[in-house]
């Protein structure tokens, strides 16, 4: 039998003139790409090109972070585990190879609690390939378990080939998937995040500074990592919790390490001042109602988890608009707090939020009547 079709619907929402501003004030960058959202009510800020994928450079750390942390987490490894430095690691990472370094001794044991240092700081290759064969017996077959790992956190572009970001095609990102990843690793592990902060690191007898220059600045950066990648330019992912306020930015297509640096203290401080925080819906408010197949009500009402929350210019007001898009038609059974699709929050035609929705009352199969003139409606639909 032919699975019955399912269409796309959009409820448009009006929302209270009072609470429609949304226009933000005028920003220019010299960046090629940025995303930077607010990280209490995830609204997109700032958006420029940030779904075209990019060179990661360094900036490919941070997922392999991402699985160290992960691993630890679930007990796979834990912190006084040991490591082999191999000579691939050392000439391809360590003091050989004139790239950013904690100078592991050939043949010494490190355990990854002094890796992950290495990494998260100075942005170590010789600490992510030791870590790298360690967990997975090569820099390849860690590769390949980064990339898996990036789609099960819903990251569907961002591709690894290895896990230090030295030049290599089959390294790939974009600005928005690097938020969503540092967004992820700032909130899952509360116990590590703290090391991106972290403003030197000595090993060796060697103390390096970290790479990020805006942690020394004490401005309330926090994180996460910096970049380079030839014929791209300069990256950087970071974030600034600063008067209760957290936002997470990504931006890349730089020319000098001066200009990546003015250039994210003049979009963080923007930020910062320009935005203030409205609510658009309280909990519980019934936002729309979604058609249902089948049921003994002809409608089922919508609402969201929670009150939505969006950042909104303090200036230049304007419009928002909101719309629900879900899969028509829902059938029944339909169980209360079932989610059924998604309110967008827009500003003109930049999208600002998308928060799941989920029914706020159950549906029982409706008479043999009303399912008939239901499914005499939906052929009636399909065909037209």
């Amino acid at each position: 039998m032919r699975a019955r079709p399912h269409h796309l619907l959009t409820l448009v929402l009006c929302l209270v003139t009072s609470l429609a501003f949304a226009q933000a004030p005028a920003f220019e960058t010299k960046a090629k790409q940025v995303y930077l959202i607010d990280a209490e009510t995830g609204t997109v800020l700032f958006s420029k090109d940030e779904n075209r994928p990019v060179p990661p450079a360094s900036l490919t750390k941070l997922m392999t972070m991402e699985v160290v942390f992960d691993a630890l987490t679930r007990a796979e490894v834990n912190l006084d585990t040991g490591y082999i430095v191999s000579e691939h690691a050392w000439r391809t990472g360590g003091a050989p190879s004139g790239t950013s370094t904690m100078f592991a001794a050939l043949k010494s044991s490190v355990p990854i609690r002094d890796l992950i240092q290495g990494v998260v700081v100075q942005l170590a290759n010789d600490a992510c390939i030791i870590l790298a064969e360690g967990m997975a017996g090569s820099e390849d077959a860690f590769a390949e378990r980064m990339t898996k790992r990036a789609r099960e956190l819903g990251l569907s572009v961002s591709t690894f080939s290895n896990p230090t970001g030295l030049p290599d095609p089959g390294n790939r990102v974009t600005m928005r998937e690097l938020v969503t990843l540092a967004r992820h690793i700032q909130k899952t592990y509360p116990n590590f995040y703290p090391l991106y902060a972290q403003v030197d690191f000595e090993w060796n007898k060697i103390r390096q500074r970290n790479r990020n220059p805006l942690i020394a600045a004490n401005i309330g950066v926090d994180g996460l990592g910096t970049g380079f990648a030839e014929g791209y330019g300069f990256s950087i992912v970071t974030s600034l919790q600063k008067d209760g306020k957290r936002v997470f930015l990504a931006m890349g297509g730089l020319t000098t390490d001066k200009e990546r640096t003015e250039e994210t203290r003049k979009i963080l401080d923007w930020a910062m001042s320009a935005f203030q925080k409205k609510t658009v819906f309280a909990k519980g408010d019934i936002i729309g109602e979604a058609s249902v197949y089948g049921g003994a009500a002809a409608a089922v009402p919508l609402v969201t988890g929670g009150a939505v929350d969006v950042l909104v210019p303090v200036n230049n007001p304007d419009r928002l608009s909101a719309r629900v898009v879900y899969q028509w038609p829902i059938r029944v059974p339909v169980v209360s707090g079932q989610t059924v699709g998604t309110l967008k929050i827009w500003s003109g035609e930049r999208l600002l939020r998308e928060i799941p929705v989920e029914t706020a009352a159950a549906v029982e199969s409706g008479s043999l009547t009303s399912r008939s003139l239901d499914a005499l409606q939906e052929l009636l639909f399909f065909w037209l």
